[in-house]
């Protein structure tokens, strides 16, 4: 194996948190604009992306997507996918969930560990990252979060889908781009 190949080792979250019976994973977006000195910032108005159909991790579901992923682009195609909000709640609703039935520290230390997640992520390539200090990037993060209000990271996506499918997701968008023009 030659030094620049990379196997990806994964977990599958046999104990996610749900809601309603439902599997859901966060996208967080994230603005890097120095890596040395670490600049970031994580836009507050990310949002929860829920699957249509009730999670079971018996073996004769472990095929089927829309038990298992959260994505739009596969959830879409379910008779229960919502056009009117898309399958998703904000992070403030999800907060507020969190704090109703967990109570307020947890939601603010669930909070405070997806933010030392995401900097001990970015922290882990600082060293192999060109540093320019006419440039910038904006992240996807995507994590799931399981029973115990552990964040788990499941992947950061270098250019994360603008597209919109609800007038909520456009707006939020489009507030994310105007955001982070302001910033850089």
């Amino acid at each position: 194996m030659a030094a620049r190949d990379a196997y990806v080792i994964s977990r599958y979250i046999n104990d996610p948190l749900l809601i309603g019976g439902k599997k859901f994973d966060l996208r967080i977006y994230v603005l890097t604009t120095s890596y040395r000195p670490l600049k970031v910032y994580t836009y507050r108005h990310g949002f929860a992306r829920f699957t249509t159909v009730n999670y079971s991790n018996e073996a004769h579901e472990i095929d089927n997507e829309l038990v298992h992923l959260t994505n739009v682009a596969i959830q879409k195609h379910s008779d229960a996918y919502s056009h009117s909000h898309g399958g998703k709640w904000s992070l403030r609703n999800l907060r507020l969930y969190v704090e109703g039935t967990r109570g307020v520290e947890a939601s603010t230390k669930l909070m405070a560990d997806i933010g030392w997640l995401i900097v001990h992520s970015l922290k882990a390539v600082q060293n192999v990252m060109i540093n320019d200090r006419h440039c910038f990037e904006c992240y996807g993060y995507d994590i799931m979060i399981d029973q115990m209000l552990k964040p788990w990271l499941l992947e950061v996506n270098a250019s994360p889908s603008l597209s919109t499918t609800t007038a909520t997701d456009k707006a939020l968008k489009t507030a994310l781009i105007g955001e982070v023009l302001d910033i850089v």
